[in-house]
């Protein structure tokens, strides 16, 4: 497992306190008592299910494999060993027959938008069990990508409530490594298992761990992307991850809403006195 960065070293007792108190609180105060998630072997989704198990009882949480035809068979393994370590209750979703009919009119090469159409149905997938077992959707996504913007909309990024959003990567190692997360998922390389040979630094073009440095520095200690360059990160790398910061600032937001009342939500209907908790 890749060591902690110095800088955002975490206290793992306290995360994991405050993280399995924030799914109790919030799936309960939405009147649930279940959770559902998707568990692709990964280490984000990992971490999502042995912090949901820890706060509602294994017995209370549904983790569901969604395999394509293509995805890795070591991720199904990897799903099924955090399923026993757990307790948590699961299923199995095939989606290849699902998506074949979408996918059989995408060119092959349009690997991106083949693996969107994986993750939307993956997502539909999974709020169909919510309705079906009663169970708040858990998200998996981290603080990296959602600032980097790496995920689909109304897919991966979809959730009723997001546990991890507030770690980076590097964070999700520590709390993963320290919670019991199989050694054999906190070591692979990070993967949206979407076509054959996908990783997701390859993706990017750059490590997490790079990343984490970088975000950490524009973001919790608000320096400036010349701050930055001046603190000695490379001016190209700086653009880069500046740029996905801020094109892919929507996926961060409710879809806008044009005001035209005195009460408009997300611009005065904004507090929890307002919906009653």
């Amino acid at each position: 497992m890749t060591a902690p960065l110095p800088e955002l070293e975490i206290n793992t007792d306290l995360a994991a306190k405050i993280l399995t108190g924030f799914i109790h609180s919030e799936v309960t105060r939405a009147g649930f008592q279940r959770a559902v998630l998707g568990l692709s072997g990964g280490i984000d989704s990992a971490l999502s299910c042995f912090l949901a198990a820890a706060a509602l009882g294994p017995q209370n949480v549904l983790a569901v494999r969604m395999p394509y035809q293509t995805s890795n068979p070591d991720s199904l393994e990897d799903a099924q060993a955090v399923i026993d370590q757990t307790g948590v209750q699961s299923a199995m979703f095939p989606i290849t027959e699902t998506v074949r009919p979408i996918l059989d009119t995408i060119p092959p090469e349009e690997s991106v938008r083949r693996g969107n159409i994986m993750a939307r149905t993956r997502m539909l997938v999974l709020f169909d069990f919510s309705a079906k077992t009663h169970g708040l959707v858990i998200g998996t996504s981290n603080k990296t990508e959602i600032l980097l913007g790496y995920s689909t909309q109304f897919g991966d990024s979809a959730a009723a409530i997001n546990p991890l959003g507030d770690l980076y990567k590097n964070q999700i190692r520590q709390l993963a490594g320290a919670l019991g997360v199989p050694e054999s998922i906190l070591n692979k390389a990070p993967s949206a298992d979407l076509w054959p040979g996908q990783t997701d630094e390859g993706e990017l073009g750059f490590s997490y761990d790079e990343a984490d440095r970088l975000l950490y520095h524009l973001v919790d200690l608000r320096y400036t992307p010349e701050d930055c360059i001046n603190a000695g990160f490379d001016p190209a790398f700086v653009a880069a991850v500046t740029r996905r910061i801020q094109r892919n600032h929507y996926k961060r937001l409710m879809p806008p809403i044009a005001k035209l009342s005195n009460r408009t939500f997300g611009y005065d209907f904004l507090y929890f006195r307002d919906w009653g908790t």
